[in-house]
């Protein structure tokens, strides 16, 4: 049974619209999260908006019976507190037990003298992870209209918007194939010694610690082959793999011989078989890989690369720059507005920036008046440009190559210059996005990716409203200071 927050207060709690929050400049991330969620708390509008997204994702079809979950307010506080600091979910449990300004935003914050409630780590986890990505965006939505509320931005005001991209890496390590294949073998072991601790009596696996020993020693044997220099180099290289090799065909052949034996007795075993078939397969991929790359001296296709078993998404991205010259993981298109808000951000598919203009377009100018767009010259196509220029006053996009005289006199123009010398502060908005947590993205499977950077968007923004809401606050206070001083 969950509520969406605790109506009748307990003796010696704080009601969260009396949270104090201070307005110093120097106050650090949270007190602009915590103004913000506040708001939104004591404002009904927005309050009812919220609560009816994570109802209808957390809540709906479930028995108004049982014994009580977190709050729907409680989970969604954290999961923004979260990804404001980076954090990860040992340090999100000590805030949410000791930092009183989470605590009092979250209502569980008491007074001196009283009993403190406190929150358990698997609850946290748990409660946490119940949002998707579908959920995130709808209330990211809601976030935007707030904040342009917050910002005084009038119905008919146009905005000004600026798209860019830059790669959320995955939480892999750097791929090769010896490695991968390595990786492989090893999770086929970890299924064989599930069924092995689940059930003893399973026999022909009494040397399953020298099977993990002898094939991360020849991977490791490998790599330094590899990364050795010195006359007889591939010479060692290829009897390295040879070797490797003929241990993971063993292994392999061990596998198919066995596999029959493993007992099936409960969905459980079911599920550990499928795992079981899915790492063999990548093993007989990677044997494959390694055979005719190094043995064999072919080159292999980059769309039969894999560079993660566990995280299938990841792709090799190189952007032509020096540091980092390689990244994996997927890039993401983030739109920003003159409030510096992100109003639309994309994760993008094994597409380039010029391919993501029409999907962006097509939901964005639905939403909003927008009087100027600007990109840089990766989005960049005479199809693009035209299709902006049909409901966008002002399109920024720099074209690629040399331009004829009417592009020459259009990029010269001193409005082109001037917006095109603005489009820099996108790039400031996703620093501060890398700095709080989008650089890496530490959660495990697609889903959790997603979701991730969702909510690291939904967390920025907040702390821009709620920066702009102390401002408010300290400029209020500062006219009744001079007020009081008048009189």
């Amino acid at each position: 049974m969950r509520k969406r927050f605790k109506q009748q207060l307990t003796i010696g709690s704080i009601p969260i619209g009396e949270t104090k929050i201070t307005t110093k400049k120097r106050s650090g991330a949270f007190p602009g999260l915590c103004a913000a969620l506040k708001e939104i708390f004591i404002t009904p509008k927005w309050n009812e908006k919220v609560f009816e997204i994570l109802e209808a994702k957390i809540t709906e079809g479930k028995k108004w019976t049982g014994r009580p979950g977190m709050d729907l307010w409680q989970i969604f506080v954290l999961s923004q507190v979260r990804l404001l600091k980076d954090l990860s979910y040992d340090d999100l449990h000590d805030l949410a037990n000791n930092h009183s300004l989470i605590r009092q935003i979250m209502g569980v914050e008491k007074g001196f003298g009283y009993e403190r409630y406190e929150f358990e780590y698997q609850t946290v986890v748990d409660n946490v992870s119940l949002l998707d990505d579908e959920t995130v965006r709808e209330l990211n939505q809601v976030i935007v209209e707030f904040g342009h509320e917050v910002l005084k931005k009038k119905e008919v005001e146009a905005l000004r918007l600026k798209t860019d991209s830059f790669v959320v890496e995955s939480n892999v390590h750097f791929p090769t194939d010896y490695n991968l294949l390595w990786d492989s073998a090893r999770k086929c072991l970890d299924m064989v010694d599930k069924f092995l601790k689940k059930y003893p009596e399973v026999v022909g696996w009494r040397k399953k610690g020298d099977w993990y020993r002898q094939l991360k020693s020849s991977m490791r044997a490998v790599g330094k082959a590899s990364s050795s220099g010195g006359k007889g180099k591939e010479q060692r290289i290829k009897g390295s793999v040879r070797y490797y090799l003929s241990k993971a065909r063993a292994l392999q052949d061990k596998l198919e011989r066995s596999k029959e034996d493993l007992p099936t007795g409960d969905i459980m075993d079911v599920l550990i078989h499928l795992e079981l078939d899915r790492f063999m397969g990548l093993l007989n991929k990677h044997i494959d890989l390694l055979e005719r790359r190094v043995l064999k001296g072919e080159q292999i296709p980059h769309d039969e690369k894999m560079f993660s078993i566990f995280e299938e998404y990841t792709e090799w991205i190189t952007k032509g720059k020096l540091h980092p010259n390689v990244e994996l993981g997927k890039k993401l298109a983030i739109t920003t507005d003159q409030y510096n808000l992100i109003v639309d951000y994309r994760i993008m598919e094994n597409q380039s920036d010029s391919e993501m203009v029409k999907p962006i377009a097509e939901d964005l100018t639905e939403l909003y008046n927008i009087r100027s767009w600007s990109f840089d010259k990766g989005f960049w196509h005479k199809d693009n440009k035209a299709l902006l220029e049909e409901c966008v006053e002002k399109v920024i996009m720099p074209k690629k190559g040399k331009c004829n005289k009417l592009e020459q006199a259009e990029e010269s123009h001193r409005s082109f210059k001037l917006l095109r010398n603005k489009h820099s502060a996108v790039e400031s908005n996703i620093n501060e996005l890398e700095c709080r947590g989008l650089d890496r993205c530490p959660d495990r499977g697609y889903g959790n990716f997603k979701r991730y950077i969702g909510l690291a968007v939904g967390s920025y923004n907040l702390r821009r409203i709620g920066q702009e809401l102390i401002a408010i606050q300290r400029k209020q206070q500062s006219t009744d200071r001079e007020y009081k001083a008048a009189a």
